[in-house]
């Protein structure tokens, strides 16, 4: 399965995955560097949150996970 995860490249070249791969052993990978700069790393989850803050607070939501919720 072909997996894409953001990653931040430094002035040496080295390379920061800012996702988790999961892999069953070596794997070839492609890198492509945009022309944009770096984005502060998890800035899109906080772009995002708010737009998906909608879908999260209904309460359609809530019992849909309701089995993962810890009884008190």
């Amino acid at each position: 399965m072909i997996q894409t995860v953001e990653a931040i490249v430094d002035a040496s070249g080295r390379v920061r995955l800012l996702g988790q791969v999961r892999l069953a052993g070596p794997r070839r990978a492609l890198v492509t560097v945009l022309e944009e700069p770096a984005a502060v790393p998890g800035e899109a989850a906080l772009l995002a949150e708010a737009a998906l803050a909608v879908d999260w607070l209904r309460p359609e939501e809530d019992a849909a996970w309701s089995h993962l919720q810890p009884e008190t």
